[in-house]
């Protein structure tokens, strides 16, 4: 079973993380939280769960800390799970996060700021949680306090699965302006390999239980009827575990006071059986200084001063495309191999630009 599968620091000593790849740590943090402080009980109830499942595959070291010991303050629960983080990142080891409120996001992303790392945010969840920059953080309003960071180490920020009527005009709006990619869940639903190509681009990942759709997952206070469904917030999970790039992620907002049956904690333990299988299953078909494992497409698209550059790898068949990154002090150009679905690639052939290079060319190029 994955218990036996799985390390566990009993002891309270410390750890020896010698060839692990994965940790679990709860974090029972509600201070924060927009009327869901009963999110402070999930890590225990998603270990119930989630060890009772079966592990068939070949190994992987997986050390599970238990629960981080909070602090005084919520801001100093964040202070030290900024450095647990930072030092997990730095051993090349990937903290799975469970969560606590939504709000954990923001110490996780100080933790790439910590380390002076560039980072690409991806959220599943039906809101933006933008929020007002001049209000106290909470779970429902931590992305403007990321954004507004100084220095910013905030690459892009996507959001998959978002739901129009649970995000004012306003936001929006500012998503658009600030060239960020967001995914209506029904779009995504028609097509879940282009949320694997969004994916594919994280350092960090973000799933909030309100993006599953009640019947699912009824265990979140801000649940609506519509969402994703339990297979496919599983299948968005493999595609994260697949993701050579992905060095965090993190599962918020389950209430277990308001789950019926378990249900949400068997779905949620299924979302990180998932992530975990896709971990597995790694291919790092990352590295294109042998361009003899990749197959490159060049296309004209009316407008374009230079043709769209594909790059199709041989081994997985996922695709690639290049956004140029202009710098006019030093008269150089950059390339970024910016992650795209097939769908992209057809765009061009087309004759149109597609929107998730534009959006990318307009951020790089400000």
């Amino acid at each position: 079973m994955l218990i036996n599968k799985i390390f566990f620091n009993e002891d309270q000593e410390e750890p020896d993380l010698s060839d692990v790849k994965i940790v679990f740590l709860g974090v029972s943090e509600s201070r924060n939280s927009h009327d869901n402080n009963n999110s402070a009980l999930a890590p225990d109830e998603i270990r119930r769960q989630l060890y009772s499942l079966y592990c068939w595959k070949k190994d992987v070291k997986i050390y599970d800390l238990g629960n981080l010991i909070l602090g005084e303050s919520v801001e100093d629960t964040y202070a030290v799970l900024t450095d647990v983080i930072a030092y997990f990142l730095d051993s090349k080891i990937i903290p799975f996060i469970l969560g606590g409120s939504n709000d954990l996001v923001f110490p996780c992303y100080k933790a790439y700021e910590q380390l002076e790392q560039i980072v690409n945010f991806v959220s599943i969840d039906a809101s933006f949680d933008l929020g007002n920059e001049n209000e106290p953080i909470k779970s429902n309003s931590y992305l403007s306090k990321i954004i507004l960071q100084q220095p910013n180490y905030l690459l892009n920020y996507a959001n998959i699965g978002y739901q129009t009527y649970k995000n004012s005009p306003n936001s929006v709006e500012m998503m658009d302006k600030l060239f960020f990619e967001t995914f209506r869940v029904g779009m995504i639903r028609q097509d879940l390999d282009e949320a694997e190509s969004v994916i594919r681009s994280a350092h960090t990942l973000a799933i909030d239980i309100s993006a599953i759709r009640c019947s699912d997952a009824p265990a979140n206070p801000h649940g609506s009827a519509n969402g994703f469904y339990g297979e496919e917030i599983c299948r968005i999970a493999y595609f994260a575990g697949m993701n050579d790039n992905l060095s965090s992620i993190g599962l918020y907002e389950y209430d277990p006071t308001l789950d019926y049956h378990n249900q949400t904690s068997q779905l949620i333990a299924h979302i990180i059986w998932y992530f975990v299988e896709g971990f597995i299953n790694r291919q790092n078909d990352l590295s294109f200084k042998n361009r003899n494992n990749y197959i490159k497409h060049s296309v004209s698209v009316s407008g374009a001063a230079k043709d769209l550059v594909f790059y199709q790898s041989k081994k997985t068949g996922r695709w690639w495309m290049i956004v140029p990154i202009y710098n006019t002090k030093k008269e150089i150009e950059q390339k970024h191999y910016l992650p795209c679905a097939k769908s992209d690639f057809d765009k061009a052939c087309a004759d149109q630009v597609p929107e998730r290079w534009w959006k990318a060319f307009q951020r790089f190029n400000k």
